[in-house]
């Protein structure tokens, strides 16, 4: 049995976090300096910033409403340097953070 192939866009809109997690793409590090020298992989920081890709509707409280979250999609955010779970769709990597994980977003 075969499947159609589908878009990365359309693939993640297939994907909505559950409750109060949030589906992040890290942004990448740079590749090459302002000069065009290239920066070996191993040289390459890890950034702890990354966008908003999808978000849950929230937790839910007590009488079974849901929490807002704090971040929308398309946000810039600071990430901690550990946690998340990894997605990757169509070979790309995402990660999975809840709400109250993500260390502050950027305005």
């Amino acid at each position: 049995m075969t499947f159609p192939l589908q878009s990365t866009a359309t693939k993640l809109k297939n994907i909505v976090p559950l409750l109060d997690r949030v589906l992040v793409q890290r942004i990448k590090a740079q590749e090459k300096t302002a000069t065009g020298i290239f920066i070996p992989e191993k040289a390459q920081e890890t950034l702890n910033e990354g966008v908003v890709v999808a978000v849950g509707k929230g937790a839910l409280n007590k009488e079974g409403g849901h929490i807002p979250l704090q971040v929308a999609q398309g946000d810039k955010v600071i990430l901690p340097p550990f946690g998340g779970s990894s997605v990757k769709v169509a070979g790309e990597e995402y990660l999975l953070f809840r709400d109250s994980e993500i260390l502050a977003k950027i305005e």
